[in-house]
């Protein structure tokens, strides 16, 4: 009995370290196993992969919703596509490092244009913002020059339409009268300027200030007015002037005559040109009279203003000439005999 209680006793024991022995003798390839399960699980954590975070507004700063974009890898596959949300934004998560291509494809307004695409780089662990600014639709502008009276268009014209200090848009009027072009709009509406710097052949420039409304995406009609140019008469070469010329030489012969310096009056002054006292006898050196010579024919006649000088010179020759006959006859007398005195002297 006490044989049989110590084999019982001995089978549990055996059995025990039968088990005991296989766990010993297990392969360690299954605890390594065990251990590069975390290491799995680690490259799924959210430090591994980054992501783009996106905002969507228009140029005056309002969030849009309702923006459609598509993200790209390097490779062009598609990693992402959403729209904006109430606040404007939209997020693509869990992106591999690397750099991506950003697309608009609808800005979901009518009044806006979609963003020009974009590059965004992916780091691990960060988080892409990217604002996206969506501008405003142009306005189509279309240009009239019209005659001011007739309303005919007129081609040539050449303006500049801008806001504030600067000009935005040069139309020039074309064959038709017309010019089109694409405005840009920096608001939902906003005013502009026109000023013409260059008018049709043959009008003149418009100058008035003229300003215009205009919203995004929306046509608009501008139209300037143009007034022929004037054409001044030219004076002819024919036309002389009115009035009496203050420079007329021509005089006619006075009766009044003419005084000289001696205060005498001069003879009057014929249209043949010799005076009315040329017969006058003059006396000579032998004491006879004698006429005084007469003006050659086919002289022109004279003043009297002319005839001052000849006959100042005159005088004075026939002064000297009788002073000479004077002085000469005393000679005479004094180198001859005396005679009785009822002789006469010759």
């Amino acid at each position: 009995m006490h044989a049989r209680t110590v084999r019982r006793l001995l089978l549990p024991a055996a059995l025990v370290g039968a088990v005991t022995g296989i766990f010993a003798g297990a392969p360690a390839a299954s605890a390594q196993s065990a251990e590069l399960t975390p290491a799995t699980k680690t490259t799924s954590t959210p430090d591994a992969v980054g992501s783009v975070a996106i905002t969507k507004k228009d140029s005056a700063g309002d969030v849009m919703r309702g923006a459609s974009f598509l993200l790209l890898d390097a490779t062009g596959q598609e990693a992402g596509r959403g729209k904006t949300d109430a606040q404007g934004k939209v997020t693509f998560p869990d992106l591999a490092p690397g750099v991506y291509r950003l697309k608009e494809t609808a800005s979901g307004s009518p009044l806006h244009d979609i963003a020009a695409d974009q590059d965004v780089i992916v780091t691990p662990g960060a988080i892409a913002r990217v604002i996206v600014v969506d501008p405003f639709k142009p306005a189509h502008v279309t240009l009239r020059a019209r005659d001011n009276k007739t309303g005919e268009l007129l081609p040539g014209a050449t303006v500049n339409i801008g806001s504030g200090d600067t000009t935005l848009l040069t139309l020039t009027t074309g064959s038709k009268g017309t010019a089109t072009g694409d405005l840009p709009v920096p608001s939902r509406r906003a005013e502009f300027w026109v000023k013409q710097v260059t008018a049709p052949a043959g009008y003149d420039l418009y100058t008035p200030a003229k300003t215009f409304t205009a919203e995004p995406g929306s046509p608009v009609t501008v139209t300037v007015t143009n007034a022929k140019t004037a054409i001044k008469p030219q004076p002819t070469e024919t036309e002389q002037p009115t009035g009496d010329d203050p420079t007329d030489t021509s005089s006619t012969p006075t009766d009044s005559p003419a005084q000289d310096t001696s205060g005498e009056p001069k003879p009057k002054t014929t249209a043949t040109g010799t005076s009315d006292g040329a017969s006058s006898p003059t006396p000579s050196r032998d004491g006879a009279q004698s006429a005084s010579p007469s003006a050659p024919d086919g002289s022109l006649a004279r003043t009297g203003a002319d005839a001052t000088p000849w006959l100042i010179g005159g005088a004075g020759l026939l002064l000297i000439a009788g002073i000479a006959a004077v002085v000469a006859s005393r000679r005479r007398t004094d180198s001859q005999p005396q005679q009785d005195e009822s002789t006469d002297i010759n």
